[in-house]
């Protein structure tokens, strides 16, 4: 089961808020990776999320989704473990 968050069709400031409460509830859940889909535009939104995961201290690091995982539209993100 791949838990993901969309966030097509948000502001900069929308989706980081989305990001920030998806975000903890995964690791609160206990998922240790999680896929952001941001789409690939101009990259404002991907820049702006991936910015934001290397300032935030429950994320063990991230990386561009592969081929079969949405590749410069998507974000997989590791998460620390409880």
């Amino acid at each position: 089961m791949r838990y993901e968050l969309d966030l097509h069709r948000l502001t900069v400031d929308e989706a980081l808020f989305k990001c920030e409460q998806f975000l903890h509830e995964a690791y609160c859940i206990g998922y240790y990776q999680v896929s952001i889909v941001h789409g690939k535009g101009t990259g404002m939104l991907r820049d702006a999320v991936r910015s934001y995961l290397s300032r935030n201290p429950i994320v063990r690091s991230y990386r561009r989704g592969g081929k079969d995982e949405g590749g410069e539209g998507v974000t997989i993100v590791e998460l620390l473990t409880k």
